[in-house]
Parts: C-alpha cells; sequence; structure tokens
C-alpha cells in the first residue's frame, strides 16, 4: 500500500517540526510557509493570495 501525501502538506509539517525545534523563528517560518503554497499551486492558493494582496494594499495605503 502506497501512501501520497502532497508536496505542501510535507513542507507544512517540516516548517512545524522547525519551528518546535526552534531553529527559525516565527517570521522565517510564515514566509517560508506562504513561498510553499505560491508554488504548490494549491487549493489554499487563492485565499492566501488574496489575504497578501489585502496586506500589501492596507500597507500601501498607510505609506501613502
Amino acid at each position: 500500500m502506497a501512501l501520497s501525501i502532497s508536496a505542501a502538506v510535507l513542507f507544512a509539517i517540516l516548517t512545524l517540526v522547525l519551528l518546535r525545534a526552534r531553529y527559525v523563528g516565527p517570521g522565517p517560518a510564515i514566509v517560508v510557509f506562504l513561498c510553499g503554497f505560491f508554488a504548490a499551486g494549491t487549493g489554499a492558493y487563492r485565499p492566501i493570495h488574496n489575504l497578501c494582496e489585502t496586506l500589501a494594499g492596507a500597507l500601501t495605503s498607510l505609506a501613502g
């Protein structure tokens, strides 16, 4: 019996392990996690992409 796991899930688990072991801080872990979703193109891509666009727009309006 073969077990199939997506790369996005695998990298999410790896990110959590690195956070728990304190090899990586929360900021870089979030960046790595988001890059994984953008690269994988999973079903979570669109909501995460929309969130990032919204945050970028908010930061732009605060700076302007």
